[in-house]
């Protein structure tokens, strides 16, 4: 299946949004590491209507005019994947989650380190918050953007 891509700044970087034909199926960082999602070829579609929705809806999230995104998600990873990047959908804006609580939400208590791992995958950073978990004594651990991103984002939904 092909993919379409565009570029857009924002506070915390250049990102990179990526849909197929349905659905919006990652948004990556300026300093992605490539193997941390990996995706078929992408074309550059500058007129994608997912991909400019996803814009829109980003910038107003920016400005903080939005708590929740409204846009189709088509995530690809393993069931126990899934379940996790289900669970950070969750997540009420402005409030946050340790991965023990991820790990409890999804019925598997003893998974608090494959929780992490999972996380650290998500495909959709920003849409599927992941940027809300934080290490069960509150601190800012592990982001794929960067905890200095991560920093910002936090700061951002507690306005």
């Amino acid at each position: 299946m092909q993919l379409s891509f565009m570029e857009m700044n924002s506070p915390v970087g250049l990102l990179k949004l990526v849909a197929n034909d349905a659905a919006l199926v990652a948004v990556l960082w300026e300093n992605e590491n490539p193997k941390r999602v990996r995706l078929a070829e992408l074309i550059e579609d500058q007129q994608h209507p997912i991909l400019l929705e996803t814009q829109k809806q980003l910038n107003e999230y920016f400005a903080g005019q939005r708590q929740k995104f409204e846009l189709a998600l088509d995530f690809e990873g393993t069931e126990f994947q899934q379940k996790v990047w289900q669970a950070l959908l969750s997540i009420p804006f402005g409030e946050t989650r340790s991965y023990k609580d991820i790990a409890e939400q999804i019925g598997n208590v003893k998974a608090v380190r494959a929780v992490g791992a999972a996380n650290g995958k998500n495909p959709i950073s920003i849409i599927a918050p992941c940027h809300r978990v934080v290490g069960a004594n509150g601190k800012l651990v592990g982001f794929a953007g960067g905890l200095e991103n991560k920093d910002v984002l936090l700061k951002l939904e507690s306005n």
